[in-house]
């Protein structure tokens, strides 16, 4: 089985899929060590590895040379995130997505946020895109290659719920494997969407939205916790690194 049908069939098997979500090798490789059965990239954490903020602001070359890098030293399947897809231009996009699968990626995660300025994509702008994206896929030897469609309602609407289900109704008709709702927290909202789908549902990690255990009861199939494991990481070493120099001792570098 390659990758990509291994990576599709964990979305369907009896656990819910909890995906390590990493931003270099290092972080990758101990995401495998202990036991994660998948990866996918954050685009915050690899821009913030980079000395970047997120929304697009590194070249995507760089971008995907990460991506490749992190590919070539694990042994499980790795789902890239690629934003919006790095440009306004759908023939780059696709370009950019076929790029991408073909350094040995399963999936991507692709958003509906505009980068250029505020808002989503027209759904039926963001559908043609989806479906550019599938055939062009499927003719240069990726079928079921996986595409989760992001659609970031949550982050932008004031009641997204009711948009959140068209959109991804629409997603998942032009192309998409399964839908990423990240902001959504409460269960009720969650129950609906997975009601009207069909197709796997991803969740973001939140406070307040953390057990796999809960979320596979409600019937959430992928949950993945984005850039908090690349914060945290980050602050742990900025408190150490604070340390050194408040007290200019290291013995702290030593304490477990």
């Amino acid at each position: 089985m390659n990758m990509i049908q291994e990576f599709k069939e964990l979305h369907f098997s009896n656990e819910l899929l909890f995906l390590g979500n990493a931003w270099d090798i290092f972080s990758a490789l101990t995401l495998e060590k202990t036991g994660f059965k998948a990866i996918g990239t954050t685009s915050w954490g690899i821009a913030n590895s980079l000395g970047f903020s997120d929304g697009e602001l590194i070249n995507f070359d760089r971008h995907l040379e990460i991506i490749k890098n992190i590919v070539e030293n694990v042994k499980i399947p790795v789902s890239a995130d690629i934003e919006a897809g790095y440009s306004e231009d759908i023939n780059v996009i696709v370009d950019n997505v076929l790029r991408t699968a073909d350094v040995g990626v399963a999936g991507i995660n692709i958003e509906d946020s505009l980068k250029m300025s505020n808002g989503l994509r027209e759904i039926s702008g963001h559908c043609n895109l989806l479906e550019n994206i599938r055939i062009t896929l499927d003719q240069n030897g990726f079928k079921d290659f996986y595409i989760n469609a992001r659609t970031d309602t949550y982050f932008q609407k004031e009641t997204p719920l009711i948009e959140t289900i068209e959109r991804a109704k629409a997603y998942v008709e032009s192309g998409a494997s399964g839908i990423f709702v990240p902001g959504m927290k409460e269960d009720d909202d969650i129950k609906e969407i997975i009601i009207n789908i069909d197709a796997p549902l991803n969740v973001l990690s939140l406070p307040g939205l953390t057990n796999c255990n809960q979320l596979r009861e409600l019937g959430v199939r992928r949950f993945s916790f984005g850039n908090a494991l690349s914060d945290k990481v980050n602050a742990h070493l900025e408190k150490n690194v604070e340390k050194l120099l408040t007290f200019r001792d290291t013995s702290h570098l030593y304490e477990n």
